[in-house]
């Protein structure tokens, strides 16, 4: 009996660790900002596919440098073969030579070498794919800025609608409170039915705004999820909630000045532009001579006891002539080139009305801040002295039905006014440049 009452004891035990494991690995995953970019930049398919093309110019640049280098084979022949003398011409009138030889046997083992010893063209031309290289890495660092700014807004979303379910929630208390006071009161015969009633309506519309908010925040934390590589499925917190921080503001000139140095975009425009120019020396070389080196060193003979070493070396030159071709292709590099020059032109107007239009947005969103929490404050001190009346009994609760509404519209006026300061911090981020690198700056208390 006892040993039966210890099993039952034991399996109780194991359910309720087992119950708590369960329970644990349930519990929500808490997602930093940073956290969060980190996971999008190693999931995200634009940055995957920027990495590929890195490692695609890579091999590129490798294979244009090869011109530049020795390249050495061998070569191996062991041939059993006839002969026939007659088709090369080989005959003699009155000479009984014969018409077809052998067969006979031979065997060449030989290595080959060439060295291009001068030839500016490849070189122009494995300048130009070093070029292309850089231009790559920087799209690359490009497309991770980007992922940057867009992982920061969802983010920025998703603290904006758990604000909301704050806001919400002491918007339903204090319904809860004003219902609870308006039937007591109409109980002591102080208050009528129509408070009562004005009340439960307050309380129900609280309610459903409640609900709106919890949904839009899990549909912001869906999309959040989707961005960063993680399961939806997976029950995710926000470890930072929607705080307002302010930076020091920069003067927009210095802002752009530095933004041409450190934007990816713009310098991996330059560098197409440094490619094109190095493609166009290539495009000249190919009119200056190629001098060159090779040879070759091995063995012949007719049986494998009779291999005899030869070899060869020799220099060669090689002179373009006529070569239609290269004007075609000069006319290519001077159009590309002009493109280019326009693109950078108008990225450089891009880039400084983006950081115009942040830093307004950023000088525009703090006054809103403040406003927006003076009348938030103003809306509460309004709240608590009309509940005082009607609880008084000085008025009704039309006062303070009145007064949450006011409220509410101005807890959503200061969400709205924080969420837009940040939403130009990031956008002052990615304008300046080096998002990846200067966004903790901008998030700084």
């Amino acid at each position: 009996m006892r040993q039966a009452w210890r099993f039952r004891l034991l399996f109780v035990v194991a359910c309720v660790f087992q119950a708590a494991g369960v329970a644990q690995s349930q519990a929500p995953y808490r997602l930093t900002l940073k956290e969060a970019i980190d996971k999008a930049l190693q999931a995200n398919l634009s940055v995957l596919v920027s990495g590929t093309r890195v490692h695609e110019s890579e091999g590129t640049a490798a294979r244009r440098f090869s011109n530049l280098l020795p390249h050495v084979r061998t070569e191996t022949y062991a041939n059993y073969q006839n002969r026939n003398l007659r088709a090369f011409g080989l005959s003699i009138p009155g000479l009984p030579v014969p018409q077809v030889i052998g067969p006979f046997s031979n065997y060449d083992f030989r290595i080959y070498a060439d060295q291009s010893i001068l030839d500016l063209e490849s070189y122009r031309s494995w300048k130009a794919s070093k070029e292309e290289l850089e231009s790559g890495k920087l799209d690359f660092q490009d497309a991770r800025d980007l992922i940057v700014r867009s992982v920061a807004s969802l983010y920025l979303n998703g603290q904006a609608a758990e604000a909301r379910i704050e806001a919400a929630h002491s918007r339903v208390r204090a319904s809860e409170a004003l219902d609870a006071l308006a039937r007591a009161k109409h109980d002591a015969g102080t208050a009528t039915g129509v408070d009562v009633l004005r009340a439960q309506v307050q309380l129900a519309n609280d309610q459903q705004a409640l609900l709106v908010a919890q949904n839009q925040y899990k549909q912001a934390l869906l999309v959040l999820a989707r961005s960063i590589g993680i399961d939806p499925g997976t029950e995710l917190e926000l470890a930072e909630p929607l705080q307002f921080q302010p930076i020091p503001t920069s003067q927009a000139e210095t802002v752009i000045a530095s933004a041409l140095f450190a934007r990816s975009d713009y310098l991996s425009l330059a560098s197409q532009r440094q490619s094109l120019t190095e493609q166009q020396r290539a495009n000249r070389a190919r009119w200056y001579p190629k001098l060159s080196l090779n040879g070759n060193y091995g063995a012949l003979g007719r049986s494998m006891g009779d291999l005899r070493g030869i070899g060869l070396i020799q220099g060669q030159i090689d002179f373009t002539i006529f070569d239609h071709d290269r004007e075609g292709e000069a006319q290519e590099l001077s159009s590309r080139i002009e493109r280019v020059d326009d693109q950078l032109a108008d990225l450089r107007r891009g880039i400084a009305e983006d950081i115009r239009e942040a830093l307004l947005n950023l000088e525009s969103s703090s006054d809103q801040v403040k406003v927006a929490q003076q009348g938030r404050d103003l809306a509460e001190r309004e709240l608590e002295l009309t509940q005082d009346r009607f609880q008084s009994g000085v008025t009704n609760n039309v006062e303070v039905v009145t007064a949450q509404d006011e409220l509410a519209r101005a807890q959503e006026n200061y969400i709205l006014a924080v969420a837009s300061y940040s939403d130009a911090k990031f956008a002052l981020a990615r304008a300046a440049g080096g998002t990846e690198k200067n966004l903790g700056q901008y998030m700084a208390p």
